[in-house]
């Protein structure tokens, strides 16, 4: 792989740059992360571009979300038409873009999932869905789990392992986590060395039922663990934890914020396994970067917590500005066969992944499916030891290349790129990304 000229390092701030940043360090809420050190102006394409002319490529789609890239022409067609007929309305009148696109939905999933709610955040979702469970079982424990992302309010957040949990006080009761099933860092083995998944899960599930004091009402699972570090259960573990779901008279709910609608390369990863989930929770890509979650469920779930009086009675709920987007995204993602070119563009970035680890001994591990894919980083291939500065200084090199990347650090573990490009990316930006990513990660590695 032949190595990038390197674009212009982020320049030195002028006056107004200056002056911006004093107003983010004098008003601005810091809420993860460190902002990116540059001022974004516009985005199209696959591409962000800063207010001092540089052009960024970007292989998160945003956060994850924007599968159509940023302004894709249909989405702004239907922004513009849209607010200018009905944006929004009363939480308890109904539009025909929010039926629309609950049907579609329906129509784009296994039965007997039938019913959708449409919210705005992934996080809203999954609160929605945990509520849900919870009302519909008369229970309330709720199993994820430990490395898991289902969002920052109270049942999520409650479920949520990766981050976030200490110096808040009490979670909501009746959280239980349990183990990742990480083929690259497995806990329980076989006589191969390899996971051991099925002895990890029966494990999991026995000090579950030590913990619970009788009331396991669901268990939520990502069919790919995103903040937990692109962690994919190996083929079987859903469909035996759905098992183990049934024998407690729990609900499966399957959070798909960042898997759902193709990006795995079909619309949804669920369908690798063969297993139905009794909730299934969308947002991110739904709304291909605005604002847009559902969930979706089965009549009889539905019935159920109708009759007990389910209330999720937000001021965004069935808005019908975003779901007239969704609607357009469905339309983008069946017209272009968009599953079928996040498989193709998903292997030829995996391709290149793997050259990556081949040629530098700092790549200890490289998965995912389709268009999400996890770069691990270690000291050492041998011991997997992470470290945080190696992944820090390979992000700022990409930035000053022209590549924005994401790294998710987790305790005792090496960090690891989450790289989600748009399913509208062109192989020459798949190629853009992969040579300056082997620049960065060449210029920080021994040869391997």
């Amino acid at each position: 792989m032949t190595t990038t000229s390197p674009s212009p390092a982020v320049p030195s701030a002028a006056p107004t740059d200056t002056a911006f940043w004093a107003d983010v360090d004098s008003h601005v809420v810091r809420y993860g992360s460190p902002f990116v050190p540059e001022i974004i102006t516009r985005a199209e394409g696959s591409f962000v571009y800063t207010e001092s002319g540089r052009r960024i490529l970007d292989f998160t789609s945003g956060q994850m979300s924007a599968i159509l890239g940023h302004s894709h022409p249909d989405i702004v067609a239907t922004v513009q038409r849209q607010v200018a007929t009905l944006d929004h309305l009363y939480s308890g009148m109904l539009s025909r873009p929010v039926v629309d696109l609950s049907r579609r939905l329906a129509e784009s999933v296994p039965q007997p999932l039938t019913k959708t709610l449409l919210l705005t955040t992934g996080a809203e979702s999954n609160e929605a869905a945990i509520r849900m469970a919870k009302l519909v079982t008369g229970k309330y424990e709720i199993v994820s789990f430990a490395r898991s992302w289902h969002g920052m309010t109270l049942g999520a957040a409650g479920a949520t392992y990766s981050s976030g949990r200490k110096g808040y006080g009490p979670a909501a009761p009746g959280n239980i986590a349990i183990p990742v099933p990480d083929s690259y860092r497995p806990d329980m083995v076989d006589a191969e060395g390899r996971l051991d998944w099925r002895r990890q899960l029966d494990a999991a599930f026995a000090l579950v039922d030590a913990q619970s004091t009788g009331s396991l009402a669901a268990c939520i699972v990502e069919p790919i663990l995103s903040s937990g570090g692109i962690i994919e259960p190996p083929l079987g573990y859903l469909a035996a934890l759905k098992v183990k779901c049934e024998e407690r008279g729990m609900l499966l709910i399957l959070d798909e914020a960042q898997t759902g609608l193709c990006r795995t390369g079909t619309w949804y990863a669920f369908e690798r396994d063969g297993v139905v989930p009794d909730i299934l929770t969308l947002s991110k890509t739904l709304g291909a970067g605005l604002p847009l979650a559902a969930l979706v469920t089965t009549a009889e779930i539905e019935q159920a917590a109708f009759e007990r009086g389910f209330l999720f009675f937000t001021t965004h709920v069935s808005d019908p500005l975003v779901a007239a987007v969704g609607n357009t995204v469905l339309d983008v993602l069946q017209r272009d066969r968009l599953d079928e070119r996040a498989g193709r563009l998903g292997e030829r970035l995996r391709v290149g992944l793997l050259d990556i680890q081949n040629r530098h001994a700092v790549v200890g591990d490289v998965r995912g499916r389709g268009l999400l894919q996890g770069v691990e980083l270690v000291l050492d291939r041998e011991t997997k030891q992470g470290s945080d500065v190696l992944g820090a200084a390979i992000t700022r090199r990409c930035l000053e290349l022209g590549l924005h990347m994401n790294i998710v650090q987790l305790p005792g573990i090496g960090g690891t790129f989450r790289i989600a490009p748009s399913l509208t990316s062109t192989e020459a930006e798949i190629a853009l990304g992969l040579e300056i990513l082997d620049q960065a990660i060449g210029e920080h590695s021994p040869a391997a």
